[in-house]
């Protein structure tokens, strides 16, 4: 019976190295370096702001819904925080070109 327990034990490790070894092999990928350092940095800054602007818009949609939600229940501070947060996702959302703006 013990022998029969240690086989299981030794096959489930044998699967679980042979998994994460397969795992490991297909997520490698090959990183390239740009010849100019300013490169990276705008595009680490253009994923930045895509990002921003991802968060800004889910703000957006959310201050919608808020806003929505505060006339069907006719709550007026409700309304206030809704309009609030729809200003802070239009902020959020344009803030790149907002500080293009200001920049000049």
């Amino acid at each position: 019976m013990k022998k029969k327990t240690d086989r299981r034990k030794l096959i489930k490790i044998i699967m679980l190295a042979v998994t994460v070894l397969s795992i490991t092999l297909n997520t490698i990928m090959p990183v390239y370096a740009e010849d100019d350092p300013l490169t990276v940095i705008n595009n680490l800054s253009n994923f930045i702001f895509s990002l921003t602007r991802a968060i800004g818009t889910i703000i957006l949609i959310f201050g919608i819904v808020q806003i929505g939600m505060s006339y069907q229940s006719h709550d007026p501070s409700q309304r206030t925080n809704g309009v609030f947060t729809l200003v802070g996702g239009i902020i959020i959302t344009f803030a790149k070109e907002i500080l293009n703006l200001i920049i000049g």
